[in-house]
């Protein structure tokens, strides 16, 4: 996945480049905003991760001028937590907005999440579409779930949850994190919807164990011993 990262200080894009290496992820890292807009062209990524600070001209004007030429998706990446912050930043075009300091777990679920809502992703569907843990397969392309060979029947929402969650297998995902990424970026309802469609899921899998909780925090996808 080709990642375009705007982030004039370095200590915090070293880090962030760090935790994006690997074979999952290409990527550049621009410290202007008009070298990112040069780049969008150049390197044509598939999500861009923006600071708002940026020497010569704010984030928010460097995530305008892209929604005027292309679609890509982006995550602002800032240290400004106001919530006028976020609307502006969401309301120009941002697919995402996420507060510094963070994990990079977290960010990466960010990314796979918008990524996948909005379906840019040009990785290459054979190695990710199916995902084996044991005797449980989740197969991405057809959307289809089967534990010992035998299909299980899961709804759309149950298993967009069950794809989530097992995209980082032994990490805590947060309540609210969950709901923002798998129901909706302005999800405001109830955080038992989540708690009932994970108890539907620990029926139809049969075991409680595949998917934990963690008291206080949220859930994490684990495999029974």
């Amino acid at each position: 996945m080709r990642v375009l990262l705007v982030e004039d200080d370095q200590s915090v894009a070293d880090g962030l480049l760090d935790g994006l290496s690997g074979g999952e992820f290409e990527t550049r890292h621009v410290t202007t905003g008009a070298a990112a807009l040069e780049f969008l062209a150049e390197f044509n990524p598939e999500i861009v991760l923006l600071d708002l600070g940026l020497p010569d001209m704010d984030g928010t004007e460097v995530c305008r001028k892209m929604r005027t030429v292309n679609s890509v998706p982006i995550i602002v990446v800032s240290a400004r937590d106001e919530e006028i912050d976020r609307v502006v930043a969401l309301e120009i075009g941002a697919d995402d907005y996420v507060v510094k300091p963070f994990g990079m777990r977290e960010l990466i679920a960010r990314i796979r999440a918008v990524v996948r809502r909005t379906g840019t992703s040009d990785l290459d569907n054979a190695s990710v579409s199916e995902r084996t843990f044991g005797e449980l397969v989740i197969d991405i392309r057809t959307q289809r779930v089967s534990l010992v060979g035998e299909d299980i029947h899961v709804t759309a929402k149950e298993f967009e949850l069950l794809e989530y969650l097992s995209s980082d297998p032994g990490a805590v995902f947060k309540r609210s994190d969950i709901l923002h990424d798998v129901w909706d970026t302005n999800w405001y309802g109830t955080s038992k919807t989540l708690d009932a469609h994970i108890a539907a899921i620990r029926k139809k899998l049969g075991n409680p164990a595949w998917i934990e909780s963690v008291r206080g925090v949220g859930f994490r996808f684990g495999q029974p011993s």
